[in-house]
């Protein structure tokens, strides 16, 4: 019981994490904190870095506190922290690699799917200001951009 009781712990904070990256990406990184999110959409530097890469460290901290700390007193801290550490590295692979070509891996991936979500994403940074923030997440794209 223990066991299926961690699994779905673990399926279930990775699909709340892809709610949190909308709805941080909508309404934190195109609000107050816009000032670290502004630079992936205007390149103002040279540097592969991005200030929007300090939310990574925000979520990492986060998976390591659950993985580290909160297991001493709570037994399911143990897959939370690993259902976050899932998405990042889901996340990092879509958004990252796959997206933006920071690595240039996975560049040769093209079908119906791929292309959606690349639309999707290129549609999102077509507006270079702070205003309309809204991203689908990173697993559903609308079949509107299936083309």
């Amino acid at each position: 019981m223990n066991t299926l009781l961690a699994i779905l712990t673990f399926l279930g904070t990775f699909a709340i994490m892809e709610f949190m990256a909308w709805f941080i990406h909508k309404y934190i990184m195109h609000g107050v904190l816009w000032v670290l999110h502004k630079d992936h959409h205007q390149k103002d530097h040279d540097s592969w870095f991005e200030r929007n890469d300090a939310f990574f460290l925000f979520f990492a901290s986060l998976s390591m506190f659950f993985l580290m700390f909160a297991k001493e007193y709570f037994w399911l801290a143990t897959p939370i922290g690993l259902g976050i550490l899932a998405y990042g590295i889901a996340y990092f692979v879509v958004h990252d690699i796959f997206i933006h070509q920071r690595f240039k891996w996975l560049r040769n991936i093209d079908n119906a799917y791929a292309r959606g979500v690349r639309r999707a994403h290129k549609i999102h940074h077509k507006h270079l200001g702070k205003e309309k923030g809204e991203n689908f997440g990173m697993l559903v794209v609308p079949k509107k951009y299936f083309k």
